[in-house]
Parts: C-alpha cells; sequence; structure tokens
C-alpha cells in the first residue's frame, strides 16, 4: 500500500540520536552512527521525530510500504527491551562514589563517567550532558599523557574522536549537544599534529553557531605526552 512515512537522508545525519529518542514507536535507531529507519511496519507517520533533527536529515514521503502495525511496536520493543539494546551505543552513567578505592593499592581509578564516550555514537539528548563541564579529547590524547583521567577527565564528560580517521562532522554532533544542553564548560584536548586540528575547529564552529556564551579553552599535547605551552 502507498502511505506517508519517514525517509532518512544518511548524509545530512549528523548521529546525535535525538530523532531515536523522540520516536515513541522505536521505529527509529542508531547503526553505526546513523539514525536508520529500522521496520516501515513500526513508523505510524505521524512524524514526531521531524521536529527534533537538527540537521533537517528526515521527511515525510510518499510510497510503498508495510501498514503501520501495533502488534508489530509492542513485539519489537518487547525484543529490545529484553536484548537491552546495542551494547556500543546504549546509553549509561558510571557512578563512582568519593570513597571507592583502588583494587589493590597504588593501582588508578578511570575517571570516566559515562558510555558511550565516541562522538559518533552518543546521543545529543543523553541526560548526563544537561549541567557538564564537556571534554571533548582526540583519542590518541589518552595514549599520550599517563596522568590524562586525573588532569582532564575528572569531574567532566568525555567525548572523543579523531577527524582524520572518523567520517563524521563533528561540529554538527557538538552543535546539536550544546544547543540541547545546558554545557557549563568545554575543554578541548588535542595533539600537535596538524590533522588534529580539526577537533578544535568543530568545537568553535559549534560555539559559534549555538550563540552561546560558554567558557573554553584548547589544551595541546606534543606527541611525546607533554604541554605545548602558548
Amino acid at each position: 500500500m502507498e502511505r506517508t512515512i519517514i525517509e532518512i537522508n544518511e548524509l545530512q545525519c549528523n548521529g546525535c540520536g535525538l530523532c531515536a529518542g523522540a520516536c515513541h514507536e522505536g521505529a527509529i535507531g542508531m547503526i553505526d552512527g546513523k539514525a536508520k529507519l529500522l521496520q516501515d511496519d513500526l513508523c505510524d507517520g505521524l512524524g514526531n521525530c521531524l521536529p527534533v533533527c537538527p540537521t533537517g536529515a528526515i521527511r515525510f514521503v510518499v510510497r510503498e510500504a508495510q501498514q503501520y502495525d501495533e502488534d508489530a511496536v509492542r513485539m519489537h520493543k518487547q525484543k529490545t527491551a529484553c536484548a537491552g539494546g546495542c551494547p556500543g551505543s546504549s546509553v549509561h552513567s558510571i557512578v563512582r562514589e568519593a570513597g571507592d578505592a583502588p583494587a589493590q593499592a597504588g593501582e588508578m581509578v578511570s575517571e570516566l563517567r559515562h558510555w558511550p564516550v565516541q562522538m559518533r555514537l552518543v546521543p545529543a539528548n543523553a541526560p548526563y550532558f544537561d549541567g557538564a563541564d564537556l571534554l571533548v579529547a582526540a583519542d590518541c590524547a589518552a595514549y599520550a599523557r599517563a596522568a590524562f583521567h586525573a588532569e582532564f577527565m575528572r569531574g567532566k564528560i568525555t567525548l572523543i574522536g579523531c577527524p582524520k580517521l572518523d567520517d563524521a562532522d563533528y561540529s554538527e554532533k557538538l552543535f546539536a549537544i550544546i544547543a540541547h544542553n545546558a554545557i557549563a564548560s568545554l575543554t578541548v584536548v588535542r595533539m600537535e599534529v596538524p590533522c588534529c586540528g580539526g577537533i578544535e575547529q568543530a568545537a568553535a564552529a559549534a560555539l559559534r553557531r549555538s550563540e552561546k556564551c560558554i567558557p573554553w579553552r584548547v589544551t595541546t599535547f606534543k606527541i611525546s605526552g607533554e604541554i605545548r605551552e602558548g
């Protein structure tokens, strides 16, 4: 049958995940960092997902599609609940008590407070972003500097990425996060290599576009792990 249904432009999608959160039927899923219509019969054609998309990647089309099926929606929700969702993109907060001790004397404790941390996977509407001090870091940074957790991650929500290897527009994702949440501050950590400048540029572009006055700073690591001055 011909009916109205959504269509998602993968090239325009920035992977923020807002549409998936807005779809009460669970018709939209995040696959490889992009929003996908999972099944035609899960989409009711009402378009709750359209107004939350920051890039305009979703539109209505009229095409041959399976009829909306409430029983399919119910079964899909039950299946998803049992499976627990994709472990790579399911949102989790990690609670660490102040009195928690390392498993062994001298062992360092992770400062990671949430999952996922990869910019392509994290949804822009994740609850831990509200009021957060945000750390956006090159994924090499933690390997270059041994004290990265204690010096930079402590008390912050961390996002990592590599502008050279990731096929994603970080500025779109960061704009969605900043626009939809009360971000308290932004710290960018990059390596001194030229390609890593993409992370700094994306953060600057997102802040300008948001028109929000958020304190931010950039720290650059040498490949030896030392902090580059100036």
